[in-house]
């Protein structure tokens, strides 16, 4: 089912992303955390790609196994960095065979191994323009509560948003975050922007310090000093911070749903038990 269609006949959504692999054993490994997540009746599953072909075999690979083996409906990314025309028509021809309906398009994360990053496309706006274009499927684009870490200000990331929206976004799903107040503030903004397209939030349960300490560094999320103090208290005990994690995620997402959000979509980093535990507690 197409997102335009999705977000029109249900009041919410439970969705999950993986990574794919870069072995067959990791491949099997992620089948068998994909079972246990089966059980929540996830309405699609997002593929992360590897920018400009990296991990491609794996990617096609994972995605024929979940839309074949465990018949869910999916979501692959598509990104402008190191990618070009030939790339992207290609992945097009491959998701059309497959049968999927729905793309996430985003700029993607700039390569620290190298000096090519976009060719044909600089900017989200232009993929999704041409992804509209080429196809019938329905386009997913990312949003960010406390705005990207490359923009000025929350305002002027809006305004990007928009151009990604104009250009044919049918939905927005955001970067993960840990202040509700921050998501709600910013749903605010986007419709006060002439946005009405749904708002998906994204969800990471809290794993471990490093994983925590990483993406903050790489993105424009805070963390709650009382959150905070407790994982760095408890910094060497992992066992701890994963429960704190669900715990936390699951009062998150709870508020959340009570304040009538478009959906949930978890970042599961390829592992099922947080996030099952999550859901259970609060479906």
């Amino acid at each position: 089912m197409k997102l335009s269609e999705l977000y029109n006949t249900k009041k919410r959504t439970i969705s999950f992303e993986v990574f794919p692999p870069d072995t067959d054993e990791k491949c099997e490994k992620l089948y068998l955390e994909m079972i246990e997540l089966a059980k929540f009746k996830p309405d699609f599953i997002s593929l992360t790609y590897g920018a400009g072909g990296k991990n491609d075999v794996q990617a096609k690979e994972v995605l024929n196994a979940l839309h074949e083996r465990f018949e869910f409906e999916i979501m692959p990314h598509l990104t402008c960095v190191c990618s070009n025309k030939k790339f992207i028509d290609e992945s097009l021809n491959f998701l059309k065979q497959l049968g999927t309906e729905n793309i996430l398009a985003l700029r993607g994360d700039k390569p620290n191994d190298s000096e090519i990053t976009c060719t044909d496309f600089h900017y989200a706006n232009e993929l999704v323009e041409y992804l509209k274009a080429k196809t019938n499927f329905s386009i997913a684009v990312a949003g960010y509560p406390e705005g990207h870490i490359e923009s000025k200000n929350i305002e002027d990331d809006i305004k990007n948003l928009k151009k990604k929206i104009n250009a044919g976004g049918d939905a927005i799903f955001t970067q993960l975050f840990f202040d509700n107040d921050k998501f709600y503030k910013y749903k605010e903004l986007v419709i006060n922007a002439g946005i009405t397209k749904p708002i998906i939030a994204g969800i990471m349960p809290i794993l471990n310090l490093k994983q925590l300490q990483k993406m903050t560094t790489l993105a424009n999320v805070s963390i709650p000093k009382k959150l905070l103090n407790k994982i760095e208290e408890h910094s060497e005990d992992s066992n701890y911070i994963k429960e704190l994690g669900i715990e936390f995620a699951s009062v998150q997402c709870e508020d959340l749903l009570a304040n009538e959000t478009n959906g949930l979509h978890f970042f599961t980093l390829n592992k099922s038990y947080s996030t099952s535990k999550i859901l259970t507690n609060i479906l």
